[in-house]
């Protein structure tokens, strides 16, 4: 008995098999491009669907589609687009960093009601008229890919809806409760594969199709943060950080937001726009193993940067006019390499102090995952920036937590996550704090120019 995990990204769509201990038996990637214009950012919901065609298809390439029991599916959070009532798009996809739409109704510019109340507004006729009739209906992600593999429209998943306004019932707002779909918690079964799902991936006919998360949810499911004050770090392009407590966390500065655990309690997190995609950029083609040879000597650095690709911050402070800066000079190209590693893990340093100011227990488990967790040099830095072990798990993809959420289905997550997510590594963090004092800069200078208040700062600045 087999499960499927399906991930879909910013740059590829990503499909797992895996059975119920864990391991993995098939996987398989396709490519994803997209549409940059400004601080629009749009992909072809069309281009999914063949990717997920064409993933499944390679998958089954040496397992037999009868194995596989159930599927889910998960993306990035915040991105959607709208369609008619037999599931056919009308607008491309809005995707979760799209910033065309002026903050509304509290939320980032980038979440998704604001982007749906602009469509609303100021989206072509046929779009606002079909929004204001509700005949046409918001679809994320993985709800428009479980409607074509369905053969009909599927309830939502609770961690999917937030962005669009969904907290335990739908906000007020001017989408007309028509346009808005069902939501239910994660696991549940929202249809089978119909046989135009069934003739475009090879999956059988039948198959249970269960409602699944956003792509931070999975990526924590996959690493098995699911008890309460233990959390994840996923590094790839951005940072991401969640967890999971007892009792919601209120966030005034609306920087940490906290969806519904499916067991019950809360998964708390935010989203930094500080990431390993700095490091690509100003080190490119780079050889990564000689840096970190020679980035050794330089800890800390000669300088302290805040490694922040293009303007605006989300967490662990929201500021628009946010900017990269510098503190000091460096003494060589090993020099500033060690200094963005440094920085990425001051920033996130920095959200574990905000989160524990607002009243979050931090002293459980710490995995890491994502991308940046192929250099065990970065874990052990970013070990040693936070003073605590690190759990790097043998399988940190998303589309493996989408395989827990399907073999979970309406049993208890939690349990399922232990039976199948393993641990590879564990860094232990190297005696002694000796980036006390540039994480002290680094802080110092973000309330200096008015990111951070005074307090957080003098807290963060504490020993945990």
């Amino acid at each position: 008995m087999l499960f499927a995990g399906v991930d879909v990204g910013t740059q590829s769509l990503r499909v797992l098999l895996a059975d119920e201990h864990g391991t993995v038996v098939a996987r398989a990637g396709v490519p994803l491009t997209g549409r940059r214009t400004g601080d629009r950012h749009e992909q072809d919901p069309a281009d999914w669907w063949a990717a997920l065609g064409s993933a499944f298809r390679q998958v089954l390439r040496d397992v037999s589609p009868d194995q596989v029991a159930a599927l889910a599916i998960c993306a990035t959070s915040g991105t959607f687009l709208l369609a008619d009532r037999d599931g056919t798009p009308h607008t491309p996809a809005l995707m979760y960093d799209d910033a065309r739409a002026p903050a509304d109704a509290g939320m980032q510019r980038t979440w998704a009601l604001p982007k749906l109340l602009w469509l609303l507004r100021h989206g072509p006729a046929e779009v606002r008229s079909g929004l204001a009739a509700g005949r046409l209906v918001v679809r994320h992600c993985g709800d428009h890919l479980a409607d074509r593999l369905t053969g009909e429209l599927v309830a939502t998943d609770w961690t999917s809806a937030l962005k669009t306004g969904y907290d335990d019932g739908w906000a007020a707002s001017e989408v007309p409760a028509a346009a808005l779909p069902e939501v239910v918690r994660p696991g549940t079964l929202i249809g089978t594969v119909g046989p135009a799902g069934a003739a475009h991936t090879g999956l059988p006919v039948g198959v249970p199709v269960r409602a699944g998360l956003t792509d931070g949810c999975a990526a924590q499911v996959a690493a098995g943060a699911l008890a309460a004050g233990s959390w994840n770090s996923v590094l790839g392009t951005t940072l991401v950080v969640k967890g999971v407590t007892t009792a919601r966390l209120a966030d005034p500065s609306g920087a940490v937001y906290s969806h519904r655990h499916p067991d019950g309690g809360w998964l708390p997190g935010g989203a930094s726009n500080v990431g390993a995609a700095v490091v690509d950029d100003q080190f490119p083609g780079a050889d990564r193993a000689a840096l970190e040879l020679k980035a050794v000597k330089h800890e800390p650095a000669g300088a302290v940067v805040y490694p922040l690709r293009g303007r605006g911050e989300r967490f662990p402070f929201v500021r628009p006019e946010a900017e990269a800066f510098t503190l000091g000079e460096f003494a060589s190209p090993a020099d500033h390499y060690a200094g963005l590693l440094q920085g990425v893990a001051y920033v996130e340093r920095l959200c574990y102090a905000h989160l524990r100011r607002l009243g979050a227990d931090t002293t459980g488990s710490l995995a890491l995952t994502g991308g940046a967790t192929r250099s065990r040099y970065w874990s052990q830095l970013r070990a040693d920036v936070l003073g605590r072990p690190a759990l790097i798990p043998a399988t940190p993809e998303p589309a493996l937590g989408m395989a827990v959420v399907a073999a979970a289905g309406d049993g208890g997550l939690t349990a399922t996550a232990a039976q199948m997510v393993r641990i590879a590594d564990i860094v232990v963090p190297r005696p002694g704090d000796r980036f006390a004092e540039p994480f002290a800069r680094f802080v110092d200078a973000l309330a200096d120019r008015g990111h951070v208040d005074a307090a957080l700062a003098a807290y963060a600045k504490e020993p945990a």
